[in-house]
């Protein structure tokens, strides 16, 4: 991934897979806000005990790196769950319910998503110029949310799979997530193959370690998308609080990063 430092302090980082289309797509790391510890910096959560204040100055602050202004991103409600809502400019600012992915095909329309360790998953469709941004944690992975966007764009705009360029994006990755028996149950149950996504590295009686990031993939391949269009920018989340917030590895004293993505003109 590309790591952007702005005027302001701000830091961004950015797929280069994606840097050849008309397509913007930025993580914003942890500097150049004004939280303080635990949150230290850039936090855009205020339900995690920062100031509201504070919150709103940090997302002002990554929106002026952007060149975007913060009243138009749409958001969402994130439940951990395979919801996925079309939005356009009449959505601009909203906050979308209970849903953990959006997708669009408005030009300029920034969509905005948080984290602090489940993966984000951007679908890019170059040739209907169509967008979609998820948010999968553990239970949005096992549900498909990568999948049920996917078909979404397809029900919406007629995307074809093989088109699709997909980034996903920093996240707690296979070396540091482990899991216990609610996640290995409900995998085995609903991923084809699931057992395939754990590791156990410490004997046989251990928790095992689950990879997000290659069950995310597969289901997207299962779905069409070439696996040469996938980049993962297997940047771990828990091994990285310098630049990302890790909900895991800071146990929970911490707060969220972004995603803001919108299509450029073609």
């Amino acid at each position: 991934m590309h790591r952007i430092p702005y005027n302001n302090g701000v830091v961004t980082y950015s797929f280069e897979s994606f840097s050849s289309h008309p397509l913007q797509a930025h993580f914003s790391a942890r500097h150049g806000g004004v939280s303080p510890y635990p949150w230290r910096s850039l936090n855009f959560s205020y339900s995690r005990g920062d100031d509201r204040s504070r919150v709103l100055e940090n997302f002002a602050r990554f929106c002026a790196a952007l060149g975007q202004e913060p009243e138009h991103p749409v958001r969402t409600h994130q439940v951990h769950s395979a919801n996925v809502a079309r939005v356009g400019w009449k959505d601009a600012g909203s906050r979308q319910k209970d849903c953990d992915a959006l997708i669009s095909n408005a030009v300029a329309l920034p969509l905005f998503l948080v984290f602090a360790d489940c993966v984000p998953l951007i679908l890019f469709d170059p040739v209907r110029h169509a967008l979609g941004a998820c948010h999968a944690g553990w239970r949005g992975t096992v549900e498909g949310i990568g999948p049920a966007a996917l078909k979404a764009m397809a029900a919406e705009f007629g995307t074809d799979a093989a088109d699709v360029h997909v980034g996903i994006g920093p996240s707690i990755g296979p070396e540091s997530y482990e899991v216990g028996d609610e996640v290995i149950q409900m995998a085995a149950a609903k991923l084809p193959g699931g057992e395939k996504y754990f590791c156990r590295r410490n004997g046989e009686h251990a928790n095992p370690y689950f990879d997000l990031w290659q069950a995310n993939a597969d289901q997207l391949i299962a779905g069409g998308v070439p696996r040469g269009n996938i980049e993962i920018a297997e940047i771990d989340t828990a091994d990285n609080t310098d630049e990302f917030y890790s909900h895991r590895a800071e146990k929970g004293l911490c707060g969220l990063f972004g995603l803001l993505t919108w299509l450029e003109p073609r």
